[in-house]
């Protein structure tokens, strides 16, 4: 195969289209940019994965795999002669020259902050179409990270909060509220009132760890995995007892996790 001895971004167009082609995969000539769309957030998460595990040829892997989404995605508009990989890449080529003006023109950035409140007044003239600075924040992003670009954003123009003990205390209003809501039960609302009062509660934690430098989707991930590590060492602790979780009393189980979290 001759595209097997160019080099290897070439090699993977070529092999997007040969996929795609009457003599390729019967899979892939049906896909269309719209059912990619899951595979694409899939191998999206799976590098996000690979980061945190520091495993070099895990993230390889995971980037490949990333980086064939957007060849295929890339195909299928080439097909529909909407645009072709070169046009995506020559548009982030642009892009990037464009918003780094103090790399590659005549300006001068000192630090990350003014890197960052440069690069927002270029978005911003680039976006003029755009009628507020939340426009360009992804509607699907999961909830945390999207509450967390949210107040990012705000957080540029002064939309903040001066201080930590503004926002604990707000996160006290808040809980208040999610109590009063519950004492209410379903005479004033019910369940509608105790979702509204849990998202501002979960909305206003966001902000609290956005405001210490914490991104709090990577935070909840952490203490998801350390629950499943801990659990998991609960299970096989019981295995070596001959015994079943659901057979165990609250207090044996209890027994069983405190163990667990001291390892």
């Amino acid at each position: 195969m001759e595209f097997l001895e160019k080099r290897p971004l070439y090699m993977l167009e070529e092999l997007a289209a040969i996929l795609r082609s009457e003599n390729g995969c019967a899979w892939d000539r049906e896909q269309t940019s719209r059912t990619l769309k899951p595979y694409l957030i899939e191998e999206a998460y799976e590098v996000y994965e690979a980061i945190d595990s520091g495993a070099d040829d895990n993230l390889r892997e995971e980037l490949g795999d990333l980086l064939y989404q957007v060849y295929a995605h890339a195909q299928i508009a080439r097909e529909e002669n909407r645009f072709t990989i070169d046009d995506v890449a020559r548009g982030i080529v642009e892009k990037l020259v464009y918003r780094h003006p103090h790399v590659f023109g005549g300006e001068r950035a000192l630090n990350a902050g003014e890197v960052i409140e440069r690069w927002e007044r270029i978005k911003k003239k680039e976006k003029a179409h755009r009628k507020s600075i939340l426009d360009g924040v992804p509607a699907h992003l999961p909830s945390l990270l999207k509450a967390y670009r949210v107040q990012q954003k705000v957080s540029r123009v002064g939309f903040d909060w001066e201080k930590a003990e503004d926002i604990v205390a707000k996160l006290d209003e808040e809980v208040a509220e999610f109590k009063e809501a519950l004492a209410s039960g379903e005479a004033e609302g019910g369940l509608d009132r105790m979702e509204d009062e849990m998202g501002d509660i979960l909305f206003t934690m966001v902000n609290i760890a956005r405001f210490f430098g914490i991104n709090a989707e990577d935070a909840l991930n952490r203490t998801v995995n350390k629950f499943i590590d801990r659990f998991r060492s609960l299970e096989n602790d019981a295995a070596a007892l001959g015994r079943k979780l659901e057979d165990m009393s609250p207090a044996e189980l209890d027994g069983l996790w405190e163990a667990a979290k001291l390892r």
